[in-house]
């Protein structure tokens, strides 16, 4: 890790392809990324943000409370995908885009080292605080270690009791949607020298793994069972499981150190029956935000168990993408932040195998 830490401080304007399970990614898929961090740049506002409605999930919408504005969240999503591209701070053919979207996020993190903006909350500060990670591996700027020192030590004093995360900060409750985006904030800052409780991440485990669905649990009534193997949004049987979440609860458990246990195994194949069992996951005809979501973890999930489920898994949501993308190099999300939100993510899911990133290598 260190290495390659060292290499990125060090690199070229543009980062040469590492050894890494590169050959999944086509070349169609290669120049859907292009295509994609063009539209990107494009998009970008003066201020150095990616403008996108701000709002939360309801039921299966998407209420927002602000149209339009500079989003934390889908900016620091959108600076990945350039870094995911070895695109470097500073340097290259979008070396100003990302620095501009590097400054933007530290202007708005604040006195106890909250990343917000326009109301955005804590899934938004998670990450920023990964893209802050990243991006202090490839730069020696003391101002970015400052703010991802505040920015760590601000989701380690807001994890609750029983090990999880919610919306805002110190709030008394969790969920596993909101818990998955800290744990793996926290590892990437691990990854580049941060310091982080080991208890934080002993009890993020621990409520990852009350979270998983066991033979056994009651169902809901008028509900059909959840699968054992698959995760709960909350840990309680009355809480639902989805593809999503079950992706969300695999990535945790990796993001945590745990790479090889059966929670694992169990997941891995609940995520696999229901991309077989369900079209939908393949690609929403409405480009719900969902989609997105759900893939931006499953990919990293099966990333990691790599082999041939890896295999099969990337060359189908590759195949999917491609099909999604629009004539500008942009993927829709009608429902949902917007499209810098899913253009951003689609260029992500393309572009881990090429493992830039310390937080998608294996």
């Amino acid at each position: 890790m260190l290495s390659l830490l060292l290499a990125l401080a060090a690199a070229p304007a543009v980062l040469q392809e590492p050894a890494a399970d590169a050959s999944v990614l086509s070349a169609e898929g290669r120049a859907a990324a292009r295509a994609g961090l063009r539209w990107l740049a494009r998009e970008q506002a003066e201020d150095g943000a990616w403008r996108s409605d701000v709002g939360y999930k309801l039921q299966d919408g998407y209420a927002l409370w602000r149209r339009d504005a500079s989003h934390i969240g889908v900016t620091a999503l959108a600076g990945m995908a350039f870094l995911a591209g070895g695109h470097v701070p500073g340097r290259g053919p979008y070396g100003a885009v990302v620095e501009k979207a590097l400054d933007y996020i530290l202007r708005h993190v604040d006195d106890q080292g909250f990343i917000t903006h326009n109301e955005t909350r804590m899934y938004s500060h998670a990450f920023a605080t990964l893209f802050l990670a990243e991006v202090y591996g490839m730069t020696d700027r003391e101002d970015v270690r400052g703010a991802l020192q505040r920015a760590v030590d601000l989701i380690v004093n807001s994890q609750n009791r029983d090990g999880g995360w919610r919306y805002n900060p110190h709030a008394a409750d969790a969920d596993m949607s909101v818990t998955v985006c800290q744990v793996v904030a926290l590892r990437a800052a691990r990854n580049i020298g941060i310091q982080v409780p080991a208890g934080t991440i002993d009890r993020a485990i621990q409520y990852v793994k009350k979270s998983a669905v066991r033979e056994g649990d009651p169902t809901p009534f008028g509900f059909r069972a959840d699968p054992p193997g698959s995760f709960r949004y909350q840990p309680h049987w009355e809480a639902r499981a989805t593809f999503a979440l079950t992706a969300a609860g695999l990535t945790t458990l990796n993001g945590a150190g745990v790479y090889a246990d059966e929670d694992i195994e169990r997941g891995l194949r609940v995520l696999e029956d229901d991309l077989r069992r369900f079209s939908s996951y393949w690609g929403q005809r409405e480009a719900h935000y969902f989609f997105y979501y759900g893939h931006y973890y499953a990919v990293q999930a099966f990333h990691i168990a790599g082999g041939e489920r890896w295999r099969r898994y990337f060359e189908e949501v590759e195949r999917v993408l491609l099909s999604m993308q629009t004539s500008d190099g942009s993927w829709p999300n009608h429902t949902g932040p917007g499209p810098a939100y899913s253009t951003a993510t689609a260029c992500l899911i393309l572009q881990i195998p090429r493992e830039y990133l310390p937080i998608f290598q294996r």
